[in-house]
């Protein structure tokens, strides 16, 4: 019997296994996605964060004693940026799994990794307890995050812009970028609630609180992630049998993609760095209380929840180069007025330099780039191309720059370094805008990456060049 003419049409060929086949469905898992991605990115800034201000706190005394507490403290943020090397290892370990087997599979390796190292370090022993031993243990567990971490990011975002409609991929991939101040708030309220005690009892165990609590972070993103289906785009990859060989090696060929895709990101992750661990640190140093430089970075990562998403959904409107463009000219522009704030010894003036510089700024920077950076990579080398862009960003942007501003203040006692190295930062970011060509209307299934060269799939980068087998049909339909 024919069916009625109100019957929907049966579709042109069978959904595939892993890609929901119902509108509601996909919907539903969009929704699934973006909170396992957000989880995900608040899971590894909480560990950043809660790393970043008990090394500025006590690690110095806890793990490197008998040095100069400025010594102490630079050995300390050495551990920190042992911790971002380590990370485009994992960038390119996991994404080469991710690119070769799945998406889902390496995230929830990374997940656990991630916040079972983390856990780890607040079952440590001290110096004083094991010598020498407590900082190798220290280092080797901050490498296991780092690692974890590589992978993680490109993952999580990934799979939410693949599972998002082609018009909104800036809004969906702001998700993930929000855990970056969700985490900022969780690890400040713990934190905050720790530095509380009387300092014997914080130095004896309070500091490791923080750290044993990232397992119900942990538990809780496990759950939701065991919940997210493979992303639709590589399941037709992996159908197809295109999966790349080697990822690492095909994005390596024409490097140019991925270096445009790491010196686009620096900008952000300088002042992320600067504006949170290392400014405890120094605001601590010049004469502000602990709960005084704590609410500051509070009022920032709220008004970043806020800033972050109205950053993307504007990318998806005027495009990503835009509105990366402005984040970097008024974080250089900021640089020097909001170390004056925080010099000022005012705590309403200091929560006014960090919402300036970093929930503002920082944020009309990073927001975008989940999206930026995924679109600059075809399905293939996606998962590769896209972690090894962002944690490059990661290692060079905050791994080294708060050793780099430790030392520097140090040595002139000023605030001077760190407004010059939050201007550096920021001008990288600007001066790369300029080549990267604009991405937000680029199908994700005709992907240009950074420089307009086509990968063997029939992608093309942003200058136009194309290669592979689909190459010439790429071009026509670009064109």
């Amino acid at each position: 019997m024919p069916p009625s003419p109100a019957s929907p049409p049966s579709p042109a060929s069978p959904a595939s296994p892993a890609s929901p086949s119902t509108a509601a469905e996909r919907a539903r898992q969009l929704r699934v996605v973006a909170a396992s991605g957000l989880l995900g990115t608040a899971v590894e800034f909480y560990d950043f964060l809660v790393y970043g201000t008990v090394a500025a706190l006590v690690f110095g005394e806890l793990f490197f004693p008998g040095a100069d507490p400025a010594v102490g403290t630079i050995a300390a943020f050495g551990t920190f940026a042992a911790g971002y090397v380590a990370r485009p290892l994992g960038g390119i370990l996991f994404g080469h799994f991710g690119d070769r087997l799945g998406r889902k599979s390496m995230l929830l390796l990374t997940m656990g990794l991630m916040g079972g190292a983390s856990f780890l370090v607040g079952l440590l022993p001290t110096y004083g307890t094991i010598g020498v031993w407590a900082p190798v243990l220290l280092i080797t567990l901050r490498v296991v995050q780092g690692v974890a971490i590589g992978g993680e990011w490109g993952g999580a975002t990934l799979m939410v812009v693949e599972h998002a409609g082609d018009r909104r991929r800036g809004l969906w991939s702001s998700f993930t970028q929000m855990g970056a101040p969700l985490g900022s708030l969780l690890s400040t309220a713990v934190v905050t609630l720790v530095v509380a005690l009387p300092e014997d009892e914080f130095a004896a165990w309070g500091w490791r609180v923080p750290f044993l609590l990232s397992a119900v972070l942990l538990g809780v993103g496990l759950f939701v992630r065991l919940k997210v289906v493979e992303s639709p785009l590589f399941a037709e990859v992996k159908k197809d049998r295109a999966a790349a060989r080697l990822p690492i090696l095909e994005v390596l060929r024409r490097p140019r993609p991925v270096l445009l895709a790491c010196c686009v990101g620096i900008g952000a992750f300088t002042a992320q760095s600067l504006l949170t661990s290392y400014l405890i640190a120094y605001a601590t140093g010049i004469g502000y209380a602990r709960p005084q430089v704590l609410t500051a970075l509070t009022v920032s990562a709220s008004v970043a929840l806020v800033v972050l998403p109205c950053a993307s959904v504007l990318s998806d409107r005027v495009g990503r180069r835009p509105v990366v463009l402005a984040g970097a000219l008024a974080s250089a522009a900021l640089a020097f007025p909001v170390m004056a704030l925080v010099d000022s010894k005012s705590p309403g003036l200091l929560i006014l330099a960090v919402v300036l510089g970093h929930g503002i700024a920082q944020s009309a920077m990073y927001g975008p780039l989940g999206a930026l950076l995924t679109e600059m990579f075809g399905t293939r080398v996606r998962y590769t191309g896209a972690s090894l862009g962002y944690q490059g960003a990661t290692l060079i942007g905050a791994g080294f720059s708060p050793m780099i501003a430790g030392t520097l203040v140090a040595g002139s006692d000023s605030s001077t370094p760190v407004s010059l190295l939050l201007c550096g930062g920021a001008a990288i970011t600007a001066v790369t805008v300029l080549f990267v060509r604009e991405t937000s209307r680029t199908s994700l299934t005709g992907t240009t990456d950074a420089t307009g060269t086509a990968d063997a799939t029939g992608t093309t980068d942003a200058t136009g060049t194309a290669e592979g087998a689909d190459a010439s049909r790429t071009q026509e339909i670009s064109a």
